[in-house]
């Protein structure tokens, strides 16, 4: 792993000040939260904005270290997406801060903080750890699931098909639309006064599955069925839809933590840091189906 020698490391902010960042690196600049973190900075007009990505505009690969140095040089905030692996999120977070990184922005997830079984969020769960330690100014997002699950992929194909099985039951999820997340995260990243805060970020309603489908379907305008399957059901058909086996018990770790409960309580983030009420589900699903998304294959 390549280090940036002391002498050049940039100096830091007396503690206590509050200077914007106008040099922000916005790492899974081509997924869901990443994107639009990144097209709200610009829209802003935040200065330099570094979308990185292993395809992106400037190219971050967590498995090559090599990789890390030149989108980290000059940059002043990171909105840090972890991957799976925690393996390299510690020493990452370390030589960004040694880079003169002041601000990071890690995305977590709802309920996060509840996982013990290690199935599910470890590379969250690190990089939560790695901020606090940094000795940058640190802020965790934990969103629920994303309304955007239902229509770019994860949720997609099955609502096309007429049919969506989880296992979940009758345990609510207060959906959140990826654009209020990005919102947060942009206005987190900018501006002062988010230092050490923790941000669960939810829906205004919690729904379960089930009526998440219902009001899908009645905005799609055809039949969808919600299905329940037990977590070996779900994911033998994952398994057989040609999801890796590493994805489809990730799958089913994260329905285990919903099942639990961690996330199933509406949560006030959004209304916090944007002084405005998170989006709902129903009006969402209504422009999307206004688009043919969800037409019935």
């Amino acid at each position: 792993m390549t280090h940036t020698k002391k002498a050049h490391r940039p100096q830091r902010p007396a503690a206590g000040t509050h200077t914007v960042p106008t040099d922000v690196l916005v790492l899974g600049a081509t997924g869901k939260t990443g994107r639009r973190v990144a097209a709200r900075l610009r829209e802003a007009g935040t200065g330099r904005v570094r979308a990185a990505s292993r395809t992106g505009e400037f190219r971050f690969d967590w498995t090559l270290p090599e990789t890390w140095e030149p989108v980290l040089a000059g940059a002043e905030a990171v909105y840090l997406v972890a991957p799976d692996d925690p393996g390299p999120v510690l020493p990452f977070v370390t030589q960004a801060a040694a880079a003169g990184v002041r601000r990071f922005v890690a995305l977590s997830g709802h309920g996060i903080d509840k996982e013990t079984s290690g199935g599910f969020g470890a590379g969250m769960l690190t990089a939560e750890a790695a901020v606090r330690s940094s000795g940058a100014e640190w802020t965790v997002l934990r969103p629920n699931n994303f309304f955007q699950n239902f229509d770019e992929d994860l949720w997609l194909g099955p609502l096309r098909a007429g049919r969506l099985g989880v296992p979940i039951g009758d345990v609510p999820e207060p959906f959140v639309d990826a654009d209020d997340v990005a919102e947060v995260a942009a206005a987190v990243l900018t501006r002062g006064g988010h230092a050490g805060r923790v941000y669960e970020l939810s829906g205004p309603r919690a729904l379960t599955f089930a009526d998440a489908t219902e009001t899908i379907a009645r905005a799609a305008g055809h039949a969808i069925r919600y299905v329940e399957l037990t977590p070996a059901a779900y994911r033998a058909e994952l398994l057989a839809e040609g999801w890796p086996e590493a994805a489809a018990d990730a799958l089913g770790a994260m329905f285990a933590l919903h099942r639990a409960g961690h996330s199933a309580d509406v949560a006030d983030g959004v209304q916090q840091v944007l002084d405005r009420a998170p989006a709902d589900l129903e009006p969402w699903a209504r422009r999307i189906a206004a688009r043919g998304t969800w037409a019935a294959v």
